[in-house]
């Protein structure tokens, strides 16, 4: 199913859009193939996936700079981006403000009122469980009519 968002087209995430080359992909701006934060995004963007089979993954922000733009996952409604940087991969959850947190997972931008991330520096360990549960609380803050 394709998707219009503005003039941009998307599609859904799906195991095709795992399979492109990594040098290609939206986040990947400062990273090369081969790379631990190539790595780490791939391995963010299965874990979305996971939490959320429904998710509509696009490419936004692109830019001379930043070709292929910055990955946003969305169900009804923005659920958060991915970015690689010089030393950390960051995931931004557009309403971090807004969702339980137990395991702790927010580690960056904690002192906005709606946005929170999560940096992800090399060999740190991805709690899988944790970040599964988070995506889904923002899908369910997003669906919810509240």
């Amino acid at each position: 199913m394709i998707k219009k968002s503005g003039s941009q087209t998307t599609e859904p995430a799906s195991r095709e859009s795992l399979s492109r080359q990594p040098d290609t992909k939206p986040g990947t701006k400062t990273a090369q193939p081969g790379d631990w934060r190539v790595e780490m995004l791939e391995r963010l963007r299965a874990l979305i996936i996971e939490a959320d089979p429904d998710v509509v993954e696009e490419a936004k922000w692109k830019k001379p700079s930043n070709p292929w733009g910055v990955p946003v996952w969305s169900h009804d409604g923005m659920i958060c981006t991915g970015e690689t940087h010089k030393s950390v991969v960051k995931m931004t959850f557009a309403k971090g403000a807004f969702l339980d947190d137990p395991s702790g997972l927010f580690n960056s931008s904690l002192e906005g009122n709606l946005r929170r991330a999560i940096d992800f520096h090399e060999g740190d360990k991805v709690n899988e469980k944790a970040l599964k549960a988070l995506i889904r609380a923002a899908v369910a803050l997003n669906t919810s009519k509240g």
